[in-house]
């Protein structure tokens, strides 16, 4: 091992703590995020939208994610009104297909006995907690129990969100880490953008929501193809 590699082993070798978006990263929310997009969309009288639409509009927020799904609904829709009905919509659905992706909950395994596990994510605290609290086999297998996250920030916990860096030094600063030493596991370019910000290393896994093209400019100590990788480069 030599180089770059070399420099990479040295970082994940200094990692102290470990904070992981959610939404395509632990967890595959995306029918549950769009079937609640579609219900607000044809309560206002529009079309529903793909699947693949949908996923490519998360990760700035659940605001956003109405800004965008409503673009094409014209002048006379309350952005206001229609994103608290979202939140509720969303809230009945949130655990009706979500669950964690394959290999997640045995990597959440290895790592617990060996770091401070943590979330950051710009989904609404509310809805966060209720996945990551609710009493299902999502649970048991993604959080077990709940001191297995010692922080969880989604995007309304702090005055900002995602890409700014604030909620991850927040989260460093609550484990007593150097955010330096804080590896911030994502799937998104937002993922990458707050990572950078922080001054923080970045994992960019390969089974979520962000394309290859998205994330290849980011400059990252890991792109792992499963959950099992990044569990053994921590180990």
């Amino acid at each position: 091992m030599t180089g770059p590699d070399l420099t990479k082993r040295a970082v994940l070798e200094s990692v102290q703590a470990v904070v992981f978006d959610l939404d395509g990263t632990l967890i595959d929310s995306r029918r549950d995020l769009a079937a609640a997009v579609n219900v607000l969309r044809e309560e206002l009288g529009l079309a529903p939208l793909a699947l693949e639409r949908v996923v490519a509009m998360v990760g700035r927020g659940a605001r956003v994610l109405v800004e965008r799904a409503l673009e094409n609904a014209g002048g006379a829709i309350d952005l206001d009104s229609s994103f608290e009905r979202f939140l509720e919509l969303y809230y009945r659905r949130c655990l009706d297909t979500t669950g964690p992706y394959a290999g997640v909950p045995e990597m959440l395994g290895a790592l617990a006995g060996r770091y401070p596990l943590a979330v950051l994510t710009n989904k609404p605290e509310r809805h966060t907690r209720k996945i990551l609290n609710a009493q299902s086999a999502l649970t048991r297998a993604l959080a077990g129990r709940r001191e297995r996250f010692r922080a969880v920030v989604g995007g309304d916990t702090l005055q900002t969100r995602k890409p700014n860096p604030e909620g991850l030094s927040w989260i460093a600063r609550r484990l007593g880490v150097p955010v330096q030493q804080v590896l911030y596991v994502g799937d998104s370019t937002v993922d990458g953008e707050t990572a950078q910000a922080a001054g923080a290393p970045l994992v960019l896994v390969r089974w979520g929501f962000g394309t290859e093209d998205e994330l290849e400019p980011f400059d990252v100590v890991l792109r792992p193809a499963d959950p099992e990788e990044l569990a053994r480069a921590l180990s």
